[in-house]
Order: C-alpha cells, then sequence, then structure tokens
C-alpha cells in the first residue's frame, strides 16, 4: 500500500494535534475552574450582601450554564483529537473512517483531526438530523 504521507508531512500534522491538543485542554481547564469555582455573588458581581434578584440568579444559571456546555464540547474535541493522534500512531490517519478512502489535505488542514471526508462527514451530518 502506498503510503499517504512523507514523514515531514506527518510530523507537522502530528505537532499540529498536540498543539490542539494543549490549547483545548487548556480551555477546558480555565472554563471548568471559572465556572465552578465562583459564587452566584462573585458571578453577578454583587458584593453588597443583599439577596439576589431573581432575573440575576437566572442569568448567572443561564451563564453557568453555558459554559458547562462550552466544556462538554470542548471535552468532545479533546477526545477526537486524541482519537487522531492513535490514527497517526497507527498509520491510518488522514483515510475516512467510512469510506476509507483519502480526506483532503485542506480538509486536514483547517480540521486536523477529521475522521471523514467531505462527502462522509456531510452524510453523517444528515443522518443526525433526522434523529
Amino acid at each position: 500500500m502506498k503510503k499517504r504521507f512523507k514523514k515531514t508531512e506527518l510530523d507537522v500534522y502530528k505537532e499540529q494535534l498536540f498543539n490542539l491538543k494543549d490549547d483545548v485542554s487548556n480551555q477546558i481547564k480555565d472554563t471548568s475552574q471559572e465556572t465552578l469555582m465562583k459564587s452566584p455573588k462573585d458571578i453577578s458581581g454583587d458584593i453588597s450582601g443583599h439577596t439576589l434578584h431573581i432575573a440575576d440568579v437566572a442569568t448567572d444559571s443561564y451563564e453557568r450554564d453555558f459554559n458547562l456546555g462550552l466544556v462538554s464540547a470542548e471535552r468532545e474535541t479533546l477526545l477526537e483529537i486524541e482519537e487522531a493522534l492513535e490514527r497517526v500512531e497507527d498509520k491510518i490517519y488522514g483515510n475516512c473512517q467510512m469510506c476509507k478512502k483519502p480526506i483532503a489535505k485542506i480538509r486536514l488542514k483547517a480540521i486536523p483531526y477529521a475522521k471523514y471526508c467531505k462527502k462522509c462527514q456531510e452524510e453523517t451530518e444528515k443522518q443526525t438530523r433526522h434523529i
């Protein structure tokens, strides 16, 4: 089987994946600490000690839920990055996980942890929308 990437090309993708992994890990850590360590008074900026207004509590709750949603999405991205690094080690990086055809290099440059070619990604998204 013909090699998909030269070693130097693969090293560039691998470095990009490791850098992304570090960035996403730091984002998860920062957002988690920021969200989970703040009290309702800290979030709202209230230092008076008076009871918070119900609208302030609702806003704070929304912001907390939103940030926790971001953390969840970032964890999913981190998992996809780790899976891409495994594919590098298994020497299958850059091949679509559905059709097994090569993923376009321009797509991998934009999304180095992509596991599907554009066509299969669109098909996956279409199926997901119908569920």
